[in-house]
């Protein structure tokens, strides 16, 4: 198991109960009282480290290398019944955008999501998460399917960005995140946006506009991420933590600000410790949404959908 820095505390206290459970095996040496008084105080130094996360300690939880991606919730939510459906019917297929159909429970979804790798030749192979123009057209293509068909869609966000390259601009990558947000705004199907890691600039807008919005707890959603914001007003990535404080990207900021709509909490420690709690919630929160959304009039929730946002941003001093 990998340890973010924050969580050294936990990994000496985990190797040292390992070391006296190993003594009490080996030898003849009671040692039962040593491990629960260490286990005791495990419990404890992890509750007090996740109960006061940083805004920068939940940038790094949502970049964990063991965290779920979006194919390991959908492949859990559908029980591996997952249809993928492939290309913008333009340029190609995206790999770093995935979507598809999936059923939970005896519902059918439109499941939408960036897609990051597990090691080197995967990240470079679904290019590290970041969608050019023909991922958001492909996303796009799927939504409209699923308007089409009566099918609610779900967008399950975790990306750095949309790809920077000059090809992607040649292609219109700007246009293509534009054309999504439009139409997103006046789909004719019940929308549910999870922010299940990194949710940075257009390129997790560009999935974004939900009927709800909710946050694994661990996860940051705003207009650039910390380093990048430290390296253009401090010349120097050194205030990523002090950015990621001032951008107010964590879900409990979002909430206040009436960004979002509910915050999923997630076992303590983070998605990755228990991977099927954090399924279930997941699932939860979607057949919740969806129980709501489903009672409205198409009409009805396309003007509740665009109100909400046209009242995003409204400030009163």
């Amino acid at each position: 198991m990998e340890y973010l820095d924050f969580e050294l505390p936990i990994k000496e206290l985990e190797e040292q109960l390992n070391k006296c459970k190993l003594i009490g095996e080996e030898s003849d040496v009671d040692v039962t009282e040593t491990c629960e008084q260490i286990e005791s105080k495990l419990e404890n130094t992890r509750k007090d480290i996740f109960k006061n996360l940083t805004a920068w300690q939940r940038v790094q939880l949502s970049r964990h290398p063991s965290r779920p991606y979006t194919l390991d919730f959908i492949n859990a939510l559908t029980k591996g019944a997952f249809m993928e459906l492939h290309g913008d019917r333009t340029v190609k297929d995206d790999k770093a955008m995935i979507g598809g159909l999936g059923k939970i429970g005896d519902q059918s979804y439109m499941f939408i999501g960036q897609q990051k790798g597990y090691n080197t030749k995967t990240r470079q192979y679904r290019n590290f998460g970041m969608a050019n123009p023909e991922g958001y057209r492909k996303a796009l293509r799927l939504m409209k399917m699923a308007e089409k068909f009566g099918i609610p869609v779900v967008t399950l966000i975790d990306t750095p960005g949309a790809y920077p390259g000059l090809e992607a601009e040649e292609r219109g990558q700007g246009e293509a995140i534009a054309r999504n947000i439009f139409e997103m705004t006046k789909l004719k199907t019940p929308i549910i946006t999870i922010i299940i890691g990194e949710g940075a600039s257009g390129g997790a807008i560009g999935i974004g506009v939900g009927d709800k919005v909710f946050m694994l707890e661990n996860t940051w959603y705003t207009v650039i991420s910390p380093e990048s914001c430290s390296s253009i007003l401090w010349r120097s990535w050194e205030f990523k933590e002090d950015a990621a404080e001032a951008l107010k990207l964590t879900p409990v900021d979002m909430k206040k600000m009436k960004l979002i709509d509910g915050i999923i909490k997630e076992p303590l420690g983070g998605a990755h410790t228990d991977r099927e709690k954090t399924y279930k919630s997941v699932e939860f929160a979607i057949k919740k949404a969806y129980a709501e959304l489903s009672k409205l009039s198409t009409k009805k929730l396309v003007e509740q959908r665009m109100d909400k946002y046209a009242e995003m941003g409204v400030y009163n001093s």
